[in-house]
């Protein structure tokens, strides 16, 4: 009996043990006798089967329930009622399922309960809008190799929407595995309508289908650029130029399948165009960008064009129809003879083109370079870059033609010599500020001696890159028409010495500003020293690398008389410790950037006057010093916590 009355319920039931802890107990209750007829089962196999039958059944009854065992369709009516961005976002990081769900939720299908601005009314009676109303897009998001897939941008759309929407979006390269496909712009295109800026470059997935999500559902787009994009054809750049009207930039570049319909219909279709760009689009020939120029020119600015198969055909038209260019470049133009150009320039209606980039284009002569000379008078800005057919007389004419020129770049433009560019200098208008001559060969040492020329008293600027055939002698020459200069560039003047660096201490009426000598192997401590001594004042950039007659008593003229110096580049020089501790010994309040890449004679002693320099320096370059311990230099970074250091 008293186990009967210590057994609880849960044994009885719940685990199926019988209620008496032995044979005797049970006997006290029930009689045994013949006469009565009744029946009791054997324990043993009600122990068995009994108790699991309950247990099942218990934890049948305490599952949880799920929402997610509700199909897509139910899931998708629930979230179309979410009243606000923030509480989407908030579903959107549950799972991938309710995150591509809410994707695909366009602004149409939201309830209409949750399409209501709600107003907010302050104690003096003024209204605020509701924390949930949509916001114009001003986030911008870029995505790269394997971070570029669908589920991101999934994610992009969904969470940028509760920040005050997107409005700009870089998809660079492509993951092979899961990369972006046309469901993921699905998803910025049903959830991003304020998007105004969109690249996609080396996408191959890609294709019409999701150029035309986003033509239907970003209408305020107004930057497209399109890179390396095989399955993007003319159907889907068609969609774009259709629906959104407010298109001010559009960029393609090795687009295989776009073609001269595309070009035709944004012309058509894009009043505000202001700047195109195309680049190694075979498709695309003379019909599709005369029909753009002749449609879409009064609002064009800015124009490139490289590497197409145009003809003598289209130049003329944008001569005629680009009354608006201000900025034009055309490059890799092989099939456009000197009469396209001069035919161009002779249109005489390129009356606001500010800047001229022509490379690598066969057309352009001297005959040429005077038509576009006296086709565009406004000119500020000129570059020719492979463009072997101009000589000294078509450069001489262009630089007397065009008064208003400023700048002037020629790089290897190889049949330009040194007696051309003198001309050139002394001819130049009243406005000429900066030329630069690169990699033009024959620029080369003269033996003549040149009548008296009057300056170019306006040049304030002057670079030489890499021409090697040019000496002390000549440079001499050329600084002595340049008394106001204030920026030189001698990068890669192997033959130069101090003596062509002369003028520049004797005869310079304007203080040097920057002064850039890498590679100019043979200039050493007397010119720096006397260039410290003289433009200390003005000097802000000083670049010696590669010089390596350069030591220590360079930095200690600079230390004493550079105090506005910011910039200082002495790598591959003959530096050590001693230099660095006369450098730091003298107050450097502007010095920002260091750099002593490949100066093996320092070692460890020039840490303490690193951390002395190091008040302003916000950039140390010491690789290739194999002297200072990588132990030291954590130390370092430790103290400059301001200053990158690269080791």
């Amino acid at each position: 009996m008293p186990a009967l009355v210590n057994s609880s319920v849960e044994d009885e039931f719940g685990l199926g043990g019988s209620c008496y802890t032995n044979p005797m107990g049970s006997g006290l209750l029930f009689s045994t006798k013949s006469h009565m007829d009744a029946y009791f089962p054997p324990r043993k196999r009600a122990r068995k089967n009994v108790p699991f039958l309950f247990q099942e059944n218990r934890l049948k009854q305490e599952k949880p329930p799920s929402i997610e065992v509700l199909p897509d369709e139910c899931l998708f009516e629930i979230f179309k009622r979410l009243h606000g961005a923030q509480e989407r976002s908030s579903c959107a990081c549950v799972s991938s399922r309710w995150l591509i769900l809410l994707s695909r939720i366009t602004r149409a299908e939201i309830n209409e309960s949750s399409k209501i601005k709600e107003i907010a009314v302050n104690v003096s009676g003024a209204e605020t809008l509701a924390p949930d109303e949509e916001i114009e897009g001003h986030l911008t998001r870029c995505l790269e190799g394997k971070k570029a897939t669908n589920t991101r941008l999934a994610s992009i759309a969904i969470g940028s929407n509760s920040r005050g929407g997107l409005g700009k979006l870089s998809i660079k390269g492509n993951n092979c595995t899961r990369g972006v496909s046309d469901l993921g712009l699905s998803a910025i295109s049903r959830n991003c309508r304020f998007l105004r800026s969109l690249s996609i470059w080396n996408i191959s997935t890609i294709t019409d289908e999701g150029l035309l999500e986003v033509a239907n559902g970003c209408h305020m787009l107004e930057k497209l650029d399109l890179c390396l994009c095989p399955s993007i054809s003319n159907k889907g750049l068609i969609a774009i130029a259709e629906n959104c009207p407010n298109l001010t930039a559009l960029s393609i570049e090795s687009c295989l399948n776009i073609g001269n319909e595309s070009l035709q219909a944004v012309g058509r279709c894009c009043p505000k165009l202001q700047s195109i760009s195309v680049k190694d689009c075979p498709l695309i020939g003379d019909q599709g960008v005369a029909g753009l120029f002749s449609v879409a020119s009064s609002n064009l600015t800015k124009v490139k064009l490289q590497a197409l198969n145009i003809t003598d055909f289209c130049l003329p038209v944008i001569g005629h129809c680009g009354k608006s260019i201000t900025n034009l470049t055309l490059m890799g133009l092989q099939n456009v003879s000197e009469k396209g150009f001069w035919v161009m320039g002779n249109t005489n209606l390129l009356k606001k083109l500010l800047s001229l980039t022509i490379t690598s284009c066969r057309g352009i002569t001297d005959v040429s370079l005077k038509a576009i000379a006296q086709g565009c008078p406004n000119l500020k800005q000129m570059c020719l870059r492979k463009c072997c057919l101009v000589s000294d007389n078509g450069l001489a004419t262009f630089v007397r033609a065009v008064v208003s020129l400023e700048s002037l770049i020629l790089e290897e433009c190889n049949r330009i010599t040194l007696l051309g560019f003198i001309s050139a200098l002394a001819t130049c208008g009243p406005k000429f500020k900066s030329v630069s001559l690169i990699k033009c060969m024959g620029i080369k040492d003269i033996k003549l001696e040149l009548p008296m020329i009057s300056p170019c008293k306006s040049l304030q600027s002057l670079s030489i890159k890499h021409c090697l055939g040019l000496g002390s002698a000549s440079l001499v020459m050329v600084l002595k028409l340049c008394p106001k200069l204030q920026n030189l560039d001698l990068t890669g003047l192997h033959k130069i010495t101090d003596a062509g660096l002369t003028p520049l201490v004797t005869e310079n009426e304007a203080g040097l500003v920057k002064v850039n000598l890498n590679g100019c192997l043979n200039v050493t401590d007397e010119v720096i020293i006397s260039m410290a001594r003289v433009h200390g004042g003005t000097l802000e950039l000083l670049n010696l690398d590669g010089c390596r007659k350069i030591t220590d008593l360079s930095l200690v003229g600079i230390a004493e008389n550079c105090s506005l110096l910011s910039e200082l580049d002495v790598s591959n020089c003959s530096i050590t410790d001693a230099g660095i501790a006369s450098l730091s010994s003298k107050e450097q309040d502007n010095l920002q950037i260091l750099s002593l890449c490949g100066c093996s004679k320092l070692s460890n002693k020039s840490l303490p006057f690193f951390s002395k320099l190091g008040k302003t320096l916000l950039g140390l370059n010491i690789q290739h010093c194999n002297s200072i311990s990588g132990r030291k230099v954590q130390l370092l970074s430790d103290r400059l916590w301001r200053c990158d250091i690269l080791s």
